[in-house]
């Protein structure tokens, strides 16, 4: 994969190409997207930008107004698309992205309010107006395009988390949340420069799921693998240790 000087390095460069963590990194990661819906009077693909966070499942979450264009589309058709791409410099294909499709189903909006607010703060002064409303674009597949000559079709299935036995992490998760923006934002900066190749900044933890988490600066994030999956708070301690501990470590290198 072409990777421009300032797009984040993977902390194992050498890997393998894995198209499935691929696809999980680039949809965790998104937080605006590209969301293709199939215009309601002419039939024709609308293309819109909206912002994005993910279910605890990895499917898209949209946060979209009774207002605009691409709702209306998805009240007389659900089918619709959505494309995250990691955004850098130089030559734009060279890039990795995902388009994500399937069919809109609405969501529980107050129940999606806590992981929406830590992945999109700025909507807070209209998340609760009643014309915006949560939905979920239920995944069937998604098209990876991870690089020149790294394409691959994923079924959902494939790529989707497993958040059975999990709930506790869930649960957790708000607290988790706080407590690292609180007391490790140093933690939280040395995951990003010493392990994920970022620029240095006020990052901040912004979630968590069995398989990594999210840390975010001025609307952009990132996603961490966790060294092993975790299914409650002490998993995430653990594997959080684990990675504070290989970033000093690469730091002091």
């Amino acid at each position: 994969m072409t990777v421009s000087s300032d797009t984040p390095r993977p902390r194992a460069a050498s890997a393998a190409f894995d198209p499935v963590a691929s696809a999980r990194a680039l949809t965790r990661s998104a937080r605006r997207a590209s969301l293709a819906t199939l215009d309601r009077e002419t039939g024709q693909p609308y293309v819109s930008l909206v912002g994005v966070a993910t279910d605890r499942d990895g499917a898209p979450l949209l946060l979209i107004s009774d207002l605009a264009r691409h709702t209306a589309n998805l009240k007389a058709d659900s089918r619709a698309s959505v494309l995250c791409v990691d955004v850098g410099a130089g030559d734009p294909l060279a890039h990795p992205r995902v388009t994500v499709f399937g069919r809109c189903v609405a969501a529980d909006k107050a129940a999606s309010q806590g992981r929406w607010l830590a992945r999109q703060p700025d909507s807070a002064m209209y998340y609760d107006f009643d014309d915006f409303n949560m939905v979920r674009l239920e995944p069937s597949g998604a098209h990876l395009v991870a690089g020149f000559g790294r394409i691959v079709d994923l079924g959902w299935d494939q790529f989707r988390t497993e958040t059975e036995r999990a709930d506790g992490l869930f649960d957790a998760e708000p607290d988790i949340v706080a407590h690292m923006n609180e007391d490790h934002l140093d933690a939280t900066r040395l995951y990003a420069t010493a392990l994920l190749g970022a620029a240095d900044g006020d990052w901040r933890f912004e979630g968590c799921d069995p398989l990594g988490c999210e840390i975010g600066l001025a609307g952009r994030a990132l996603f961490l693998p966790f060294p092993e999956p975790a299914l409650n708070a002490g998993d995430v301690r653990k594997a959080l240790v684990a990675l504070v501990g290989e970033a000093r470590a690469r730091a002091a290198a």
